[in-house]
């Protein structure tokens, strides 16, 4: 289920966004999406909390509480009601455009009378936005980019979405009498960045009450089909969920099948022909004789098919069944593995959370080590200033000694504590500091955060630039995409690898959900050039360090082992690699 915290988020960030859209106070808008985000940062539930509670969140005032209060007492808010009735859905559908914002759908509504996205490709198809201001060829363009990006999307979530979901439907399901096993399978097995649909299997010799129980979820907002062995079902945020019930002793034919990928069941298929054998989601049978042979769990499946078991994330077709053939698959990371997070905010800049509270929450993670990376001051929205970020250095060096006395982890010791920053890469590949000033810094991640539209040729001699600074250690969300908002900068990705390779600047997989970025596609030519990956939650709040977990996903599909990150290191490694050569 998502968490109410995130639902109230939506509401307020769609508040905002219609205030945007009807030409409202400017700033009224601001102070919605600035609590938006608080909410969705907000470290506890916050339905747990009354008006008084709700207004000791920072941004959040009475007039907020209220209305937080108003929407989990009726499920709706009248002032926000009130907005939607003034504006057609397709004109908030327009804001979903990536590059197109509140102000500019509400200028095409009232100047155009447009109001839906295949009215506006119209309009630039018939240079009808040209006569009006700040609508030229260009943004055209844009446009019509971002209106490509919204319909790729489609109905497809980021895998948290999905993922919340999953789990929860999974654990309701398990507490049913006569459930053998319940997973969730599918692309979101599989790790994949957005999910169209999830998929849940279970092991029961009698379907009836598991079916039933499934529709009847309070989130299922409609049942689409309905039968013995398969339910499928729309949830009030859109997404699909099928469930299929299967015999105990066919789960592993089962979960190999639903999980896919379509491209690498049929390889595996293809192997079983030429053993005479047949393979399908109910079991591997004999070809001839019609006799099954194994289907109770995936490994016995793999072995009969001279297989070892492969990794879900493995599953599509890229090369997983040769190496398993040759024995060359890899031992890929776990998430235990990771022993710190390297690339983190606090309230110093654009995180929710202080220092401290920041620190203590990694350290109930079990961290080794864990670094503070706030935003220099070439981003100037967050107001850095040297004498800040000096000052936040003596914090995080008091609170090093606290926390790495502090208990124990499961390597031993406490946590220790490095004091970082994320620079800007700026058009010529510069960045905020100059070198003496950074050495005072235990590591510097370098990230791209303006300029996108530069060419090919001047985005690879800028990120070229940056790994050849001899303090930047971690290149940040390497690409810039947002997924379903913002595409990825173009750059010759092997001369930027190679660059990393050769200089020891490690490429971070960003794991954020709404960025994964590096992608696995990207992970995997990184790779090849013998790049090193750092894995980082790029946390700018409490929840948001528990993302690790789909960075770690993600590097699984890019066939990382533990060695490839850093962060997987002893902390007398890691200073070694940050040191970057340097004498200094």
């Amino acid at each position: 289920m998502p968490r109410s915290n995130d639902e109230v988020a939506a509401l307020l960030q769609e508040y905002a966004d219609l205030i945007a859209i009807t030409g409202g106070d400017a700033f009224k808008a601001r102070v919605y999406e600035k609590a938006a985000r608080a909410i969705g940062g907000h470290h506890a539930d916050i339905a747990t909390l009354d008006a008084k509670g709700l207004q000791e969140i920072p941004g959040v005032g009475k007039s907020i509480a209220e209305k937080v209060t108003e929407y989990f007492g009726t499920g709706a808010v009248a002032a926000v009601e009130k907005l939607r009735a003034k504006i057609p859905a397709g004109v908030r559908r327009l804001t979903a455009i990536p590059g197109l914002g509140p102000r500019k759908a509400y200028v095409l509504h009232q100047e155009l009378g447009i109001s839906s996205v295949e009215e506006l490709v119209d309009a630039i198809h018939e240079e009808r936005l040209r006569d009006l201001k700040g609508f030229g060829p260009k943004t055209e363009e844009n446009i019509l980019h971002g209106v490509d990006l919204l319909k790729s999307s489609g109905d497809r979530v980021l895998i948290h979405e999905a993922l919340d979901l999953a789990e929860d439907v999974v654990a309701r399901l398990s507490e049913i009498d006569g459930c053998l096993r319940c997973e969730y399978a599918g692309s979101l097995r599989r790790g994949r960045e957005t999910i169209g649909d999830v998929d849940v299997l279970v092991a029961a010799e009698d379907s009836e009450p598991f079916m039933r129980a499934f529709a009847e979820l309070p989130y299922v907002s409609e049942v689409t089909a309905r039968g013995p062995a398969k339910t499928s079902v729309r949830t009030t945020r859109g997404l699909a969920v099928d469930l299929r019930v299967v015999p105990p002793d066919a789960w592993g034919a089962a979960m190999i099948y639903f999980t896919g990928s379509k491209a690498h069941n049929i390889r595996i298929r293809e192997t079983a022909v030429h053993r005479r054998l047949k393979l399908s989601e109910y079991g591997l049978f004999d070809a001839e004789s019609g006799e099954r042979i194994v289907s109770e769990t995936e490994e016995e499946v793999y072995a009969r098919l001279d297989l070892p078991w492969i990794a879900p994330q493995l599953r599509e077709d890229r090369g997983e069944i040769e190496a398993g053939r040759d024995g060359e698959l890899p031992a890929l990371i776990e998430e235990s593995d990771l022993r710190g997070d390297l690339h983190t905010h606090t309230d110093l800049t654009d995180g929710l959370a202080p220092l401290e509270q920041m620190v203590a929450s990694a350290a109930g993670r079990g961290h080794a080590y864990y670094a503070v990376t706030d935003h220099a001051p070439n981003l100037s929205m967050q107001q850095m200033t040297d004498e800040r970020i000096l000052a936040q250095r003596e914090e995080v060096r008091a609170l090093d000694g606290v926390f790495g006395r502090r208990g124990r982890t499961a390597r031993g010791g406490g946590m220790r504590l490095l004091h970082g920053v994320e620079l800007n890469i700026d058009p010529d590949g510069e960045v905020d500091w100059p070198g003496e000033f950074l050495a005072g810094f235990d590591l510097c991640v370098a990230s791209v955060h303006s300029h996108f539209g530069q060419s090919r040729e001047e985005l690879t001699r800028r990120l070229v630039r940056a790994c050849e600074n001899p303090h930047v250690n971690i290149i940040g969300h390497p690409t810039t995409r947002i997924l379903g908002k913002r595409p990825g900068i173009e750059f010759d990705a092997d001369e930027v690898f190679a660059a990393c390779a050769r200089t020891g600047t490690a490429m971070e997989i960003n794991a954020h959900p709404n960025r994964l970025d590096l992608r696995d596609e990207d992970i995997l030519r990184a790779r090849r050039h013998g790049v090193r990956f750092a894995i980082d939650s790029d946390s700018h709040s409490v929840p948001d360090l528990a993302h690790l977990r789909f960075g770690v996903a993600t590097a699984r599909r890019g066939w990382l082992t533990p060695d490839d990150v850093i962060n997987t290191w002893p902390l007398s490694r890691l200073r070694r690699f940050l040191r970057k050569g340097r004498r200094d």
